[in-house]
């Protein structure tokens, strides 16, 4: 959700913020919208003020008995018209609202401008491409004889799920409690269980409504499948004034994700890349505007931390203005190498979204001293796609047997089992 009032002082700097994500200039619209508003509301007022100023009046008209008719027939008339002026100032108020919430955040500075993934600008590359004595095969070619089962989860729930079972299952299970355990044990984030299901305005708060309705599963009773569990951590602090020596709030949750994936046919529809359910290890941040630049950084290094200490490589990218989210203000992508494609392949993204779902779930702070509220800033990220990562360490730990050895890191969560062998 966009500030009414930077728009009304810097309209100009809006539109070149919306030009820069593609979008036609609105200040116009919404300024227009904004002053008819305002204006309904200082009639309103003015109307509230004059009807109980006439009505006092019309008291002390009887009192010295006096005719009070000409005053009563102006009270009659204010209370005909207040209930249409109320109606029309909530109207417009709502309009203008819609209006605001279907804009995308506006790209930071730095922000690469592009169209599409091709304009990403590089920020840097991490571990070493491993070298094979064999053309090593992809995930979906492996997969089967670990417990890749892709024909039963077709069988079960149709296209873009998988049946995990046996090694598949056990690496899948120690890949999202080692990411749980860095992230808490070494980052200092809380870990937490949240609902799987969700109101309307808890999507909203984040920026899932009302655009992107058709890419999530809605129940039958009106509630939403989370398609990350950034839904539920953010919103919890929705509505909310917190103290400022309260932050930051940083989060994390393993849970399962779910995406209709609607517009995506064709793309990754083989193996275990792009799936309607996925496991997702979340990292969330709530922060004031002064270290959420900062904050941007360490989480994204909480995320490239969990990618070095499984020895794999990858590179960060800094996304352009065509290519991120849309409630995102700044987003980094952190691509794994994977040796069956022969190129990298996202696993992580980290966003800053400065206060723009602030704004939309109304969750302010109170600075240490002051009386008045700001928004805080939210930022979220992926630390990392479960999925993801295990396709990462089958193809990047395969051997030429159709093994996978076992990284180091995640032997202990795998009773001290150094090699996943083929049935």
């Amino acid at each position: 959700m966009h500030d009414i009032r930077f728009i009304r002082e810097d309209p100009q700097a809006f539109d070149q913020g919306l030009a820069r994500r593609g979008v036609e200039p609105q200040s116009s619209e919404l300024l227009a919208l904004d002053e008819r508003r305002r204006s309904l509301l200082t009639e309103l007022q003015a109307g509230q003020a004059r009807r109980n100023e006439a009505s006092k009046a019309i008291g002390a008209a009887k009192a010295r008995r006096d005719d009070p008719t000409v005053l009563m027939a102006e009270v009659a008339a204010l209370k005909e018209r207040l209930p249409a002026l109320e109606v029309e100032e909530k109207a417009v108020g709502v309009m203008l609202n819609d209006a605001l919430a279907a804009l995308p955040n506006l790209p930071l500075a730095d922000v690469p401008q592009g169209a599409d993934e091709d304009d990403n600008e590089l920020v840097h590359e991490r571990g070493t491409v491993p070298a094979f004595a064999f053309t090593p095969r992809e995930h979906d070619v492996l997969g089967p004889a670990l417990g890749l089962d892709f024909e039963t989860g077709a069988l079960l729930a149709g296209s873009r799920f998988t049946f995990l079972r046996g090694h598949a299952a056990r690496l899948h299970r120690a890949l999202g409690q080692f990411m749980l355990d860095t992230l808490t044990r070494e980052h200092g984030f809380e870990e937490a269980v949240v609902p799987l299901m969700v109101r309307d305005e808890v999507m909203f708060g984040t920026g899932q409504l009302p655009k992107f309705a058709e890419d999530s599963f809605r129940t039958t009773d009106g509630r939403w499948l989370i398609p990350t569990s950034e839904v539920s951590l953010t919103n919890a602090v929705r509505e909310q004034i917190l103290p400022e020596e309260a932050l930051p709030l940083r989060f994390t949750a393993l849970t399962p994700c779910f995406r209709s994936e609607a517009g995506s046919a064709g793309r990754d529809t083989r193996g275990y890349i792009r799936q309607h359910q996925f496991e997702k290890v979340e990292m969330v941040s709530i922060t004031t505007p002064e270290h959420s630049e900062a904050e941007h950084e360490r989480m994204t290094a909480c995320a490239e931390d969990i990618l070095t200490r499984l020895g794999l490589a990858f590179r960060r990218m800094k996304l352009c203005t065509g290519d991120m989210g849309f409630s995102a203000a700044r987003t980094y992508d952190l691509e794994v190498w994977l040796p069956g494609q022969a190129r990298y392949r996202e696993i992580s993204s980290v966003s800053t979204c400065t206060d723009f779902q602030a704004r939309r779930m109304n969750t302010r702070f109170r600075p240490e001293g002051e009386k008045a509220t700001r928004f805080v800033h939210t930022l979220n990220g992926s630390g990392l796609a479960v999925g993801r990562t295990l396709v990462a360490v089958i193809e990047n730990y395969q051997q030429e047997d159709g093994s996978v050895a076992v990284p180091q890191v995640l032997q202990p969560y795998l009773g001290g089992l150094s090699r996943l062998e083929p049935r």
